[in-house]
């Protein structure tokens, strides 16, 4: 039965108008019954288009759609005699609306990206920085291709091929600008998380100068990938003595720190503010530069943004300063800091709950100014209205804990902590 190849609505005839093509069967994928675009052939003999046989396996899936053998073999062949014909058939039917499919491009394999690599480490070793540089463009085009590259890359670690090479020039940034600027923007091309050998090559003091350098005066593309490769770093280490020396490396905290005080575009604000949590969360010392760099006005001013990431982000990082008094000291300072926290409490994620709740309660503790401020704003109403509703156990002991600080720091101030018609219908806790 032939399927029908509908044509786009064109601007110059009425819908009653649009005509329908019959697909020859051939052209039609086994799975989603659609003309193929990149028709591939699997080891059985069949062909499918290369989108719907590849989900088809990564869905776990072993034997083949159509004829249910086993899939001996995961590699699938291009059908070019199919991909001509298909072409042709789309030529010939343009003058009624049917859009020319473009050749497809052959996808790398895993002998291709194992040799690649193998190649780039290689040469790395040699210090041959001018092949070097023509294989880390190759790997960033690959990349840059497909989703299917970028998988291949990962699994033939290109993080560990790509952070050797970039720590093994480090010292030359001078003289390889280039090389060195085009291994970040391969690893963010490639955009998978490094594993732990990745890590270690760039947690050295050459290269996590290198990063510090390009975040201070490298160009707005090396900025936002070098801030990209240290949150990378230390989101795979998540270890105290990683944290210690990146944030003890010259020029690194105060860099990530204006990215969040003048962003340069919203990924790199991004990418700093998680690399700022990783610090802050493990290393008081961090804290405390970070707030030293006047962050917390800024983190407070992304509070007031409706973008659900940078919200939680904002929130980690404002958490995580608050463990230092100076943290405690500049939040209090802020004049929008506790009504913002109150108002995240809700309306983000359970994440931004959890981390409003927890920041109130360190602010709140030992401090009648933000808790008086905090009463104001409604923020015991909504403790009690979290409480009701349910959420985790440490955010739950928080809760009740800020509750009490609450009623603590304004009984007998005439702050009237709840409105009773506020509550009305509300069951018991």
């Amino acid at each position: 039965m032939a399927m029908a190849w509908r044509r786009s609505k064109s601007k110059a005839k009425p819908v009653t108008e649009i005509s329908e093509i019959a697909i020859p069967p051939h052209f039609r994928c086994p799975i989603s019954l659609e003309l193929m675009k990149d028709p591939v052939t699997a080891c059985t003999g069949i062909t499918y288009d290369r989108h719907s046989i590849e989900g088809w396996l990564q869905r776990g899936h072993t034997t083949c759609p159509v004829t249910h053998q086993e899939l001996r073999s995961d590699e699938l062949l291009p059908n070019l005699v199919l991909t001509r014909m298909i072409q042709s058939w789309c030529d010939a039917h343009r003058d009624v609306g049917v859009e020319h499919i473009p050749t497809p491009k052959i996808p790398l394999s895993s002998p291709q990206a194992e040799e690649l690599l193998s190649e780039l480490a290689f040469f790395g070793r040699r210090r041959d920085a001018g092949r070097c540089e023509q294989l880390v463009a190759r790997v960033k085009a690959l990349a840059r291709e497909s989703e299917r590259n970028r998988r291949c890359l990962a699994s033939k670690g290109v993080g560990r091929a790509l952070a050797a090479t970039f720590s093994a020039f480090a010292a030359n940034y001078v003289e390889l600008p280039e090389l060195l600027e085009g291994v970040l923007a391969a690893m963010a091309a490639v955009g998978t998380a490094m594993d732990y050998e990745a890590a270690s090559f760039l947690a050295a003091p050459e290269p996590l100068n290198l990063l510090a350098e390009m975040l201070r005066h490298g160009s707005l593309a090396a900025r936002l990938n070098a801030a990209m490769a240290v949150k990378s770093l230390l989101a795979t280490t998540s270890s105290r003595t990683t944290s210690e020396l990146v944030s003890a490396t010259e020029g690194m905290v105060e860099a990530l720190a204006k990215l969040v005080r003048e962003p340069i575009s919203r990924q790199a604000m991004k990418a700093s503010l998680a690399a700022i949590y990783y610090m802050v969360s493990d290393d008081e010392g961090a804290a405390e530069s970070v707030v030293e760099q006047g962050v917390v006005p800024a983190l407070v001013e992304v509070l007031t943004e409706p973008e659900r990431g940078m919200c939680e982000k904002a929130l980690a990082v404002l958490e995580g300063v608050l463990s230092c008094d100076r943290g405690r000291a500049a939040v209090c300072k802020h004049a929008l800091a506790v009504p913002v926290l109150a108002k995240r409490m809700f309306r983000v994620s359970e994440a931004s709950t959890a981390l409003a709740v927890s920041a109130l309660w360190k602010l709140c503790g030992d401090c009648e100014k933000c808790s008086r401020e905090a009463v104001q704003v409604g923020a015991f109403q909504k403790l009690l209205l979290l409480l009701q509703i349910g959420c985790d156990e440490e955010t739950k002991e928080k809760a009740t804990q800020l509750l009490k600080f609450l009623n603590e720091h304004c009984s007998g101030k005439n702050i009237e902590c709840v409105d009773t018609m506020d509550f009305k219908g509300l069951n018991r806790l």
